[in-house]
């Protein structure tokens, strides 16, 4: 490992990031060609069923550079694949353009590929060297390889509290405690767009009558998951207006409806990791949970999240909904040790 391969790993990590919204399920993936000391070929995955980083990066060298590609080397921040999916396999796009060195950022633990791109290339005579900014690229696919890892999808929780620590007052009806300010809202929109999914409980949907969409920010509208285990939330609510996908988790037999999917559950059960379970089978690799208290709470005592976003106001509501609390028997750092961020945001507007 050289300064030289961090730098053009750091530029692979760069060009991934377009593809936050259109590459989903697959990875975020980019790649660089450098030959003579210059980047003579780059390009990133940018949606799914379309080229690879790799490709793209090939295609883009001028036709007055290709016969550098026999000396040059192509980093890749994730592995090559080497598998027929919806695309030839990267691995052997490599061989057969002759490119002699690859530098590879991490390991894919996606079970089509799992080290076999990289002893492919290895086996046709190539230098392949791993682990370059190794933990960055895992990052950059944090979602990616919680579902090929922990076989879910890549949860994150999120509130907001006011200064003494409630997310709402107590209400019935009624408009809720403005807590977030407006930039933290064009926050709270690219974070929806950034995910696959949302979710709300019954009693949130209920009370707030959430659109759950993107409108502050731009990009796709995530997948609306909500529980109704009784079927007793009005036909009425944004939630069911047909303009974005929704499923709606229940014990009830009901006849879906445009847009709308019942699933049905067993409530005698847990019910956090059913749900998990049909967001992974529909290729639903990231969910977003907004609330309310009670649903973030299970999710936080039952360990099924990876990020926790929590912003905290100026104001005092004096009283009202408690925000969700991590088990106060164990550290931050002892709770947080498996790789999971919490992120605190302060809001002084």
């Amino acid at each position: 490992m050289n300064d030289i391969d961090e730098k053009y790993m750091c530029r692979c990590i760069e060009l991934a990031q377009n593809g936050i919204q259109g590459a989903p399920p697959n990875p975020l993936v980019g790649a660089v060609i450098v030959a003579d000391g210059r980047i003579i070929g780059e390009g990133y995955h940018a949606r799914c069923g379309e080229a690879h980083a790799e490709v793209n990066a090939v295609n883009s060298v001028r036709p007055s550079d290709r016969p550098l590609l026999k000396q040059a080397t192509i980093y890749v921040s994730l592995e090559p694949c080497a598998h027929y999916g919806k695309t030839p396999p990267c691995a052997n796009l490599i061989i057969r353009e002759q490119i002699p060195r690859i530098v590879v950022g991490c390991q894919d633990s996606f079970d089509k590929v799992d080290g076999r791109g990289i002893r492919k290339l290895r086996d046709a005579g190539r230098k392949v060297i791993v682990g370059i900014l190794e933990q960055e690229c895992r990052a950059l696919n944090k979602k990616f390889f919680t579902v090929q890892e922990k076989h879910r999808p890549f949860v994150t929780l999120k509130w907001a509290q006011s200064a003494d620590g409630y997310i709402d007052r107590l209400r019935t009806d009624g408009v809720p405690a403005h807590i977030s300010s407006p930039h933290s809202l064009l926050e709270v929109h690219k974070l929806r767009a950034e995910h696959q999914a949302i979710m709300v409980g019954r009693h949130t949907a209920m009370l707030d009558n959430p659109t759950l969409n993107v409108r502050y920010w731009a990009g796709r509208s995530p997948v609306r998951v909500v529980l109704d285990r009784k079927l007793s939330l009005p036909e009425t609510l944004h939630l069911f207006d047909g303009s974005v996908p929704t499923l709606v988790f229940t014990e009830v037999e009901a006849t879906d409806k445009p847009n709308v999917e019942y699933i049905r559950i067993d409530y005698t059960q847990s019910i956090l990791p059913q749900v998990l379970h049909e967001l992974q089978a529909r290729k639903l690799q990231s969910l977003l949970v907004e609330g309310g208290r009670q649903l973030l709470q299970s999710f936080i005592d039952e360990g099924l999240w990876d990020e926790i976003r929590v912003e905290y106001g100026t104001d005092y509501l004096y009283e009202g909904v408690p925000a969700p609390m991590i088990k106060p028997s164990k550290t931050l750092k002892e709770t947080l040790k498996w790789g999971r961020k919490y992120h605190i945001i302060y809001n002084f507007v």
